[in-house]
């Protein structure tokens, strides 16, 4: 990969200001790839990602959660060298072509990661703040006893809300989801410990590397359902998505059922999508919870 030289910090307070800081390397070189996204090369020849943060609080809980991530051992996610107040910097993964075997690997770490447990459900990582983010969208991590009160109380029902607010969703189709609320504790199958989350594994965050190893990124972090990252992996599609599961199974049998709930867990990152962008992700939400309750 080419990138154009330059010294140690060449752009005051930009990603390679940033990416030395943190690093404490010199960078050789700066790329960007998007508003928010540059990548930087170090002088011993490593890449990293200088990632810019909109929201605040958004680069601490990011960083908090790929630290949380790192600590249970079990799946692979980049190494973070810093963050301040709307800025981080990580390792870059080189990536290579999605595999059965990978995916094996991935399904069963994974079921460790979630072995490996929160605090409570609705719990953020260690360090990370209370009002935090799944992709752009405001996510409070606000702990709770129980799933199925916990994940109606303070996923479903705040963009539900705003979803109605915005004329996304009517009052009348709201009825659909809050009937699905109401019926969550026969809903969601039997009772299981909090589970250390990704939170927003969708296949965008999910990288298949070089190295023969999924690496996740982009983490919403915090203490949920275990079926929630399956429901994720399935909701816009993940390359071997069966050998994920089968590996994840080998490693960590599911509940009965979790097939039939897959839509139960899937309804709270469809109305996220519904309030950022628009009503075509809102009749998926309605749809499935049609289909749930």
């Amino acid at each position: 990969m080419n990138f154009p030289p330059g010294p140690a910090a060449p752009d005051g307070d930009g990603p390679g200001a940033v990416a030395a800081r943190f690093t404490g390397r010199a960078v050789t070189g700066v790329r960007t790839l998007s508003g928010s996204l540059a990548e930087a090369v170090l002088d011993d020849g490593r890449v990293v990602v200088v990632k810019s943060a909109d929201g605040a609080g958004a680069a601490r809980a990011e960083a908090a959660g790929l630290r949380w991530l790192a600590g249970a051992g079990t799946v692979r996610v980049p190494v973070v060298h810093g963050h301040d107040a709307r800025r981080l910097v990580v390792d870059r993964v080189a990536q290579g072509p999605p595999g059965r075997e990978a995916a094996l690997r991935f399904g069963r770490g994974l079921a460790a990661l979630h072995a490996a447990g929160a605090p409570a459900f609705g719990a953020p990582p260690p360090g990370g703040p209370v009002e935090a983010y799944i992709g752009l969208a405001p996510m409070r991590n606000v702990t709770g006893g129980d799933w199925p009160g916990w994940y109606a109380e303070h996923r479903v029902l705040p963009y539900l809300r705003r979803a109605v607010d915005d004329g996304t969703v009517t009052a009348g189709e709201a009825g659909v989801v809050e009937r699905v609320c109401a019926r969550l504790p026969e809903l969601a199958g039997p009772a299981e410990p909090p589970a250390r989350l990704h939170g927003d594994l969708w296949n965008g965050n999910v990288l298949w590397g070089a190295d023969g190893h999924v690496h996740l990124i982009d983490p919403a972090a915090h203490g949920g359902h275990r079926e929630t990252d399956l429901a994720m992996l399935a909701l816009f599609g993940c390359p071997h998505l069966e050998a994920v599961l089968d590996g994840y199974r080998e490693a960590a049998p599911l509940a009965d059922g979790w097939q039939t709930r897959v839509g139960v867990h899937q309804l709270f990152p469809l109305l996220v999508h519904a309030v950022l962008f628009g009503r075509g992700y809102a009749g998926q939400a309605l749809a499935v919870a049609r289909s749930a309750g």
